[in-house]
């Protein structure tokens, strides 16, 4: 559990980090906003939303930034010109060196090339095999995503909330090729993380708030196969037979409809 200290030196983390991509979005570096940008994830997902709600809306605001179009392009045109202005004296060197010999040709003019040596491969070079943990091989699936990090799990379950909460307004529900279409950037999704993120949206509801999570189906309108698991790990028991897990799950879609039906965004 982490101390009022904790909390307070993770603040001023995150400030600094804040603070640092502020300048390089001023300044247009977009390799070196891209990755603060990411550290500052990774250190929001550490503390509860309810500890770092401010940081989350101010991330969310750089995030517009980042993916502005013509940020991004000035971005680039300021980096094209830094770089030509580095290159160019190197060349101009490069080019009058004193004493510079070309290399001789054979009789029909051509210069002959060096023969390039054959590279080793070095252990830095290999790439590892995955293993089971006994040391041998198990076979790569290159249809399942990879898992993401921390901090892209707190960044996907900070933006999906509010489209749950629009969701359960309109006494709807919805599913991940719907949320896709409605997140710009979020990428394919690892059947696990999917869990996780759904977790993270209803980690910190208040006491009494029914489970978001429960507005994620499959089919038409079907409870979600991981519901009565992230259900479980959330509080609220959800095991029995299939058709008992299938009505605690309507019961709570139910909640979530009525819980959300006279809010609006921004309201306690």
């Amino acid at each position: 559990m982490r101390t009022a200290m904790d909390v307070a030196r993770l603040h001023r983390n995150l400030n600094h980090i804040l603070l640092d991509l502020q300048r390089a979005v001023e300044r247009y570096a977009v390799a070196e906003a891209t990755a603060l940008y990411g550290l500052a994830w990774s250190q929001v997902a550490e503390a509860p939303p309810s500890e770092t709600r401010k940081q989350r809306e101010e991330l969310q605001a750089f995030k517009k930034v980042l993916n502005s179009a013509s940020w991004l392009e000035e971005g680039r045109r300021r980096a094209a010109t830094a770089e030509v202005r580095h290159e160019s004296p190197a060349r101009q060197r490069s080019t009058a060196r004193p004493g510079h010999r070309p290399a001789a040709k054979r009789a029909s003019g051509h210069v002959p090339r060096r023969e390039a040596k054959p590279v080793k491969e070095t252990a830095a070079r290999r790439t590892p095999s995955p293993t089971d943990g006994s040391g041998a091989r198990t076979p790569v699936r290159r249809d399942e995503p990879p898992l993401l990090g921390t901090g892209q799990l707190s960044e996907i379950a900070t933006e999906l909330r509010p489209l749950l909460e629009q969701t359960a307004r309109m006494g709807a529900t919805t599913t991940w090729s719907r949320i896709s279409k409605r997140l710009p950037g979020l990428p394919r999704l690892h059947r696990d993380d999917q869990s996780v993120i759904l977790w993270l949206v209803d980690e910190e509801r208040r006491e009494g708030e029914p489970l978001l999570c429960a507005l994620l189906t499959v089919g038409d309108r079907q409870m979600h196969p991981r519901f009565p698991v992230i259900a479980e790990q959330l509080g609220l028991l959800c095991s029995g037979t299939a058709a008992q897990q299938q009505m605690t799950w309507s019961y709570e879609v139910l909640k979530v409809h009525q819980y959300w039906r006279h809010r609006r965004p921004g309201r306690d």
